[in-house]
């Protein structure tokens, strides 16, 4: 099995948010408004796909065409650990993230799903299948929402099944007085037996962090997601030993060793690697047994649950996979036959590797021209 070209390509979305009038652009913030997908095909013909978001996006695509595939080519889709040794050599001898970790979990991604289509087994049961089926929590706490609409929302995804919802913090003009007003409106909303997740994508310093901790700990936060700028693991350290609240982080980590940093510096209670950039289900995998030498469970953060779900799976210490609204509408629009939850609960397909059927027309219909 053959790695004989490697295509990406640039896609755009715009979503429905619940309650909401209108398509809002992108699939979740502002700035997410594209996604770069990627095909590696074979000497036999299988094709595996894989993704990653919209960071750079076109310097990622540029990676994985004119880098990627010259290093790669000719190479052996099973010899996983050579490939990453290989790419690590010739492209990332200095153990850079970014551009090349999203462009390599593309390529891993897609290697697997090319091993489970050629073995008859999905992703999931060659990382150690734990599990068929996995919990879901949704993101669905958007920054469009007023205070009313939020509890309204919540409501409504609950009595859709899910069982944990997360909601965004850190971007309201009223600062982290008004994140405490949010968040509490969600618990009065749903009650005490729903779990509740909160996200600050880096944007808060280490005092308004805690300020937020402070005012909301008794409202049973489930994890506190990227609080801290820079997710800097000293200051997510300190932050930790100053809250009840469990600390969440990962998700945008490159590789291991910057991972292995959160863990010398006892910052985080949950670790959240997500294949789509810290370079694959290879990378990944060696994270969650980082994870389990020190008895941490692992959690989706950043989205992508399709490709994200096999890893949690997969592992005996992975727990709940992300129903990002935003990406999940792209897996539903790409894929004719994405799984969905039921009870709040994702089943594993019995297809091959990833067990998604590409929808030509929408990839068609979402490409983007690049400049």
């Amino acid at each position: 099995m053959i790695i004989q070209d490697i295509k990406a390509s640039l896609h755009g979305f715009s979503i429905e948010i619940p309650l909401l009038e209108g398509r809002v652009q992108g699939y979740g913030r502002e700035e997410q408004t594209h996604f770069v997908f990627c095909q590696v095909e074979t000497d036999e013909g299988i094709v595996g796909y894989g993704l990653t978001g919209h960071f750079l996006s076109r310097a990622v695509i540029v990676a994985l065409e004119k880098h990627i595939l010259p290093c790669v080519k000719g190479m052996d889709v099973r010899d996983l650990e050579k490939i990453h040794q290989r790419v690590w050599q010739k492209l990332n001898p200095r153990a850079m993230s970014g551009t090349i970790s999203m462009a390599l979990s593309c390529l891993d991604i897609a290697l697997w799903d090319i091993i489970g289509k050629k073995e008859g087994r999905s992703i999931a049961a060659m990382l150690g299948g734990a599990r068929t089926e996995v919990p879901c929590y949704v993101t669905f706490g958007f920054p469009q929402y007023d205070i009313d609409l939020l509890g309204e929302a919540a409501k409504l995804h609950v009595a859709n099944g899910f069982k944990a919802l997360k909601s965004v913090v850190a971007v309201d003009k009223g600062g982290w007085r008004e994140d405490a007003r949010r968040v509490k409106a969600i618990r009065d909303a749903v009650g005490s037996e729903i779990d509740l997740m909160i996200d600050a994508n880096y944007l808060f310093n280490p005092v308004e962090a805690k300020y937020l901790c402070r005012e909301i700990e008794d409202c049973g936060i489930t994890w506190f997601e990227e609080p801290l700028t820079q997710n800097d693991a000293r200051a997510l350290g300190d932050l930790r030993r100053h809250t009840k609240i469990p600390i969440a982080a990962g998700q945008m980590e490159g590789h291991r060793w910057r991972v292995r940093e959160f863990v010398e510096h006892q910052s985080l209670d949950i670790l959240q690697p997500n294949v789509t950039y810290c370079g694959g289900y290879t990378e990944a995998r060696k994270i969650a047994h980082l994870a389990q030498i020190y008895n941490m469970p692992i959690a989706n953060g950043g989205g992508w649950p399709l490709f994200n779900m096999h890893l949690l799976a997969g592992m005996m210490n992975g727990w709940i996979v992300e129903w990002h609204l935003g990406m999940v509408a792209v897996g539903e629009m790409m894929f004719t036959d994405a799984p969905k939850p039921v009870n709040g609960m994702i089943k594993i397909p019995e297809r091959p590797g990833l067990g998604l059927t590409l929808n030509q027309d929408a990839f068609r219909e979402t490409r983007v021209a690049l400049d």
